[in-house]
């Protein structure tokens, strides 16, 4: 679908996370992810939630679970990815935040992708998916090094 992006961060070898935390924290990319999600709704599943500091503003927050849950009442909950689709489709665009299983049911769905490629490799218990880079163009957006480590922004558009 037109409206459903992919945000995400991933190493070398595609590592998200570890123990329900990102694996890496950088000033600049934390920056970039606001930018490109605020005003926007965000999805995620339920774990994704629980690693939040806080609920994010000035987004609207969609989580998608299999269990039934009391959250906040700001919270909208979906419990299979029909009934997201039926959510998503009111919104211009809406961004997938994960977790790996998220990212993994709506790659088909999703028509951009905005990953951030960190150049290193990390010990990880979540990796995004595998996904045809043949299938997209992508497009550099920036480059930058925090820690020593080098990494950039680029956004993926499927080919038609």
């Amino acid at each position: 679908m037109k409206n459903i992006t992919i945000i995400a961060a991933i190493g070398r070898n595609r590592e998200l996370g570890k123990n329900n935390d990102l694996i890496w924290h950088f000033r600049e990319d934390m920056k970039f992810f606001k930018e490109q999600t605020m005003g926007k709704p965000i999805v995620m599943g339920y774990k994704t939630l629980e690693s939040l500091p806080k609920l994010l503003p000035g987004r609207k927050h969609i989580v998608l679970t299999s269990r039934n849950l009391e959250l906040d009442p700001s919270i909208v909950i979906v419990h299979s990815i029909d009934e997201l689709l039926n959510e998503v489709v009111k919104y211009p665009e809406v961004m997938i935040i994960g977790g790996a299983s998220v990212y993994k049911e709506m790659l088909s769905y999703s028509d951009k992708l905005i990953l951030t490629e960190i150049d290193a490799e990390a010990d990880a218990d979540v990796y995004f998916p595998e996904f045809k880079r043949e299938e997209w163009n992508s497009t550099l957006v920036g480059e930058h090094q925090e820690n020593d480590i080098s990494y950039k922004h680029l956004v993926y558009t499927r080919k038609k």
